[in-house]
Parts: C-alpha cells; sequence; structure tokens
C-alpha cells in the first residue's frame, strides 16, 4: 500500500473520451485527487462521483483535478457520466495496471466467496507529484468533502 510523502506512481490511462490522460499532465499545474472506485453505475460509486460533482466547483478554486478510476469501459464511463450528469474525468483501466500500481485491486471476500476487487480508495496527490493523502477502504457518502477539507489545506 501506497503512504502519504511517497512520489505517486506515474500513470497514463484512458479517459471517457478515449483520450490518454497522464499524472505528468498535471505535474507543476493542479493537484490530483484519484479515487478508485468498483463499478459505474452502482449504488456506492454513484453516490461517490455525484458528491465529487456537487464539488467539482470548489475543488476547481483550490486548483484541484478530480479524476476516478475503474476498469470499466470509455463507453461505460460516458453513459455513467451522461445519466448522472458527472463532471468528472473517469479512466478506464480495463488491463488493472493502474489499479495495482496503486495497490488498490485487492482480494475480498462477500458472502464466503473470495475474490478479486478493487477496494475504494482516493489519492491526494500535490502539484509536485507527492501523496499528500492515501485513503483505503473509504465509505462513499461524504467521502468528497472529506478530501475537498484536505485540498483546503494544502
Amino acid at each position: 500500500m501506497l503512504e502519504k510523502h511517497q512520489k505517486a506512481p506515474l500513470f497514463s490511462s484512458k479517459n471517457q473520451f478515449n483520450e490518454t490522460v497522464n499524472l505528468s499532465d498535471y505535474l507543476g499545474k493542479k493537484n490530483v485527487v484519484l479515487y478508485f472506485y468498483p463499478k459505474d453505475d452502482t449504488p456506492g460509486c454513484t453516490i461517490e462521483a455525484n458528491q465529487f460533482t456537487q464539488l467539482a466547483g470548489e475543488f476547481a478554486k483550490a486548483d484541484t483535478v478530480i479524476i476516478g478510476v475503474s476498469k470499466d469501459s470509455c463507453a461505460s464511463h460516458t453513459d455513467f457520466i451522461k445519466k448522472f450528469d458527472l463532471k468528472v474525468d473517469l479512466l478506464a483501466d480495463v488491463d488493472g495496471e493502474l489499479c495495482e500500481s496503486y495497490g488498490v485491486w485487492q482480494e475480498r471476500e462477500k458472502n464466503g466467496v473470495k475474490s478479486m476487487a478493487i477496494l475504494r480508495s482516493t489519492f491526494l496527490i500535490n502539484k509536485e507529484g507527492v501523496l499528500v493523502d492515501a485513503a483505503y477502504g473509504v465509505t462513499p457518502e461524504g467521502h468528497a468533502q472529506d478530501v475537498l477539507d484536505k485540498v483546503k489545506h494544502l
């Protein structure tokens, strides 16, 4: 698992428009909230995406971009964004490389069955590319506000 004060792993992944997004695009310019979630258009993931969208203006005022990541396709992300009028970029980590590099692809047990899944997690990366916060296993409700509070103290 990643920890505060580490250099954030660099990434390069396609967003909902099938455009490549790199962490290096933001270095020296913007803080990045990189949040990982299990699946588009599921209850917890929708709560989290909607709350980040509601606060998108506040994050922008604080020189911060919000980027969500799941293993869903670009097309799935486009549908999710349209359905809820989301104001966040969503990266399609279909091969799981980004999930692996941030340590969020983990084994879980549900109803006695073990499987691999994305552990809902959020990373706050400053303009220098350093992790200011690394939170694993977060709860969707109220999480966006908690992250905004941390951004305001950068």
